[in-house]
């Protein structure tokens, strides 16, 4: 679909409503993601149509390459805006979206709710919260909007990330077994719905012959939450046997790694939320100690720490995949079996509409909330801690001599 810079390209109004006494309409801006190959949505059709029977206006920009075409939002009433426009939008309008913003030095003068992976001190975190200095804006960072009694996120893709990284951990094993153990996983595609998904990692394990899928062993690290419950039900609908899916948790892990029993799988599968330093779960050095007898040859690093100094992977560059080229190789030391790692930070797009209906969905009643985000605990939470990083990296700054 073409894009249209004639729908509601006028300057929007911050309130709606024909008279003082109506009540004002709380507005909200979801931009287009120009991340390459994300087709996820942070509203979609339905729940943008159920902000709007509460009293949002929903602006949506037109994008071409989002799962759900703009005829679907058109079709409920949304206000359709030209693509990226959101520098424009009025400030009072809060822009929606879910990957992080293109790499820029431009101030940045909205609020903004999104994931923008500057909590941790990931590269370059500081750059990122520079920008917000600058133009004295706010970020509600989606991956720190907390149920303020559980203290559990309010919306998270987790489950949809395991599922697809396991998923993809299964096609990049079948790969390595081609062309006489040299295969390469190439160019993933999103699949249509998840039924589609499940048959085309199975018939391509079952392909392979050497026992079929119920030969096939995985671990995952991270079990209990809801990114290691979605690996562990993408092995079993794959059809793995329920003794060659390992279930690792925090206890597992307590004793402190690297883990042998990680070398003695075939997929293992990284699915915690790293909160502070741990030992590391492999390291090369041990990987290449491990000799030919090794198992493990597929690393699927679904938490994507990848930048962060504590990553408890450290044994690939500190890049991520991407869709194109899933795996990266391991140096695994000569004559040792082959060993790759995906790394692909957006792992849900696989699935891009489930994954998006599930979050949006699990969003609402936060979303219903921002007409009171001064006084509702999960705003003013989030908000607090956004100061409180934006003081840590104007002091780091200052330390550097940076940021001036």
């Amino acid at each position: 679909m073409a894009e249209s810079t004639s729908a509601a390209s006028a300057p929007l109004p911050s309130t709606a409503g024909s008279s003082g006494s109506a009540k004002p309409r709380q507005p909200i801006w979801l931009r287009c993601e120009k991340k390459e190959h994300e087709r996820r949505s942070a509203l979609t059709p339905s729940t943008a149509k159920t902000l709007m029977d509460n009293g949002f206006d929903v602006f949506v920009e037109r994008d071409n390459q989002r799962i759900f075409d703009d005829k679907e939002f058109e079709e409920v009433g949304c206000k359709m805006v030209p693509n990226n426009e959101w520098p424009q939008a009025p400030l009072d309008v809060p822009i929606f979206g879910l990957k992080e913003l293109e790499v820029s030095d431009d101030p940045l003068p909205h609020t903004h709710i999104s994931f923008a992976h500057c909590y941790k001190q990931q590269g370059g975190w500081r750059d990122v919260l520079r920008r917000f200095r600058k133009g004295d804006g706010l970020l509600y960072d989606l991956e720190f909007l907390e149920d303020p009694e559980t203290r559990r996120r309010v919306a998270a893709f987790g489950f949809y990330a395991g599922f697809a990284g396991a998923a993809a951990g299964a096609l990049a094993y079948v790969r390595q077994k081609e062309e006489g153990g040299k295969g390469v996983l190439k160019d993933l595609q999103p699949y249509d719905n998840e039924q589609a998904m499940i048959q085309h990692v199975r018939k391509s394990i079952e392909a392979l012959g050497e026992g079929g899928v119920g030969n096939v062993k995985a671990l995952v690290i991270g079990a209990l939450g809801r990114c290691g419950s979605g690996a562990v039900d993408a092995f079993r609908k794959i059809g793995l046997k329920d003794e060659n899916i390992i279930k690792w948790d925090m206890q597992e892990t307590a004793k402190g790694g690297p883990f042998s029993e990680l070398l003695d799988v075939d997929i293992f599968v990284n699915c915690i939320y790293l909160s502070k330093p741990i030992p590391k779960f492999l390291t090369k050095e041990f990987i290449a100690q491990a000799g030919p007898e090794r198992r493990l040859s597929v690393v699927v690093d679904v938490s994507c720490d990848t930048t962060n100094p504590h990553n408890p992977i450290p044994i690939y560059p500190a890049v991520n995949t991407s869709f194109p080229e899933p795996t990266v190789e391991v140096d695994v030391g000569e004559g040792n079996p082959r060993m790759t790692v995906i790394a692909i930070d957006h792992l849900p797009t696989l699935l891009p509409r489930e994954a998006s209906e599930q979050f949006s969905k699990d969003l609402i009643p936060t979303l219903l909330q921002l007409p009171e985000r001064q006084t509702a605990k999960v705003w003013t939470n989030a908000e607090a801690l956004f100061r409180q990083k934006m003081k840590e990296a104007e002091e780091e700054d200052a330390k550097l001599g940076e940021g001036n």
